[in-house]
């Protein structure tokens, strides 16, 4: 066996490991209240995004360019 393994070494998934026991519940209420919180300032901050998008294309088709025909 390489050096640096340890003795129960692949006995148990990462998965888990990791969300296993009350640790792992609080992980896994964390990582939800993080989705929802990035999914509602997505959906406030969409129509933001969207109306400057619009006026920086009407901005760009109302402004005249030199030597372009459109």
């Amino acid at each position: 066996m390489p050096r640096g393994f340890g003795r129960n070494y692949g006995k148990r998934s990462l998965l888990s490991y990791r969300f296993g026991g009350l640790y792992g519940l609080l992980d896994i209420l964390f990582l939800v209240g993080m989705l929802y919180f990035l999914v509602k300032l997505l959906l406030v901050a969409l129509p933001y995004a969207l109306g400057l998008l619009l006026i920086f294309l009407i901005r760009g088709f109302l402004r005249p360019r030199p030597g372009r025909i459109f």
